[in-house]
């Protein structure tokens, strides 16, 4: 149906990335532990969200799918995704800030971040939502506006989400096994419909 809107969600993948802490070896201070695991833990099962989320709306867009198919796919895939980042912004604002400098700044520039991203995906909702599925020429029109707006989505800055996993927190969130395995769903293959 639209390569487009396949290979923009494959690039918005990378924005949960940022939230898995890749990085390695262990932290200064151990009060950054407990930190981390709340946030890990409440973090994974978002990540998988997002993950399943794209890997659905891919799985319906191709070009033999039904417009209605692909809209309503679009639309719980984008409301999903939705729903995820906004849990993200709560479990970071309800873990407070971590005990690193600038804490208290770094947390809520992520919350604010994620939030935006939440708000974001949402629209693409209701853009989505929006299309008229009766006729194959004005939905796939339509649907690539969508994928214009998920390729520039997928390629803002998740800037603040890294600089709260910066240091010692990055290194700290990269000890939680559920840190590791958010960051192992959020690869999903790329697929081209």
């Amino acid at each position: 149906m639209n390569k487009k809107l396949t290979a923009a969600l494959s690039g918005g993948a990378v924005l949960v990335l940022a939230l898995s802490a890749c990085s390695s070896g262990s932290s200064k201070d151990d009060k950054l532990d407990p930190w981390a695991k709340q946030v890990c833990d409440a973090v994974q099962p978002q990540v998988q969200k997002i993950a399943a989320a794209n890997t659905a709306i891919q799985k319906e867009t191709t070009d033999q799918s039904a417009p209605a198919d692909v809209q309503k796919a679009d639309s719980k895939g984008f409301q999903d995704i939705s729903d995820a980042y906004k849990a993200m912004a709560a479990a970071i604002e309800k873990a407070g800030p971590p005990d690193v400098d600038s804490g208290k700044t770094k947390q809520e520039n992520a919350v604010k971040e994620l939030n935006v991203l939440s708000a974001s995906y949402a629209d693409l909702g209701k853009q989505s939502d929006a299309l008229n599925t009766k006729n194959q020429a004005k939905f796939a029109d339509g649907l690539d506006g969508v994928a214009k707006q998920l390729e520039k989505l997928s390629k803002t800055g998740t800037d603040a989400l890294k600089e709260l996993e910066a240091g010692d927190v990055g290194k700290a969130m990269a000890k939680q096994v559920s840190c590791k395995s958010a960051s192992a769903s959020a690869s999903p293959a790329t697929t081209q419909g």
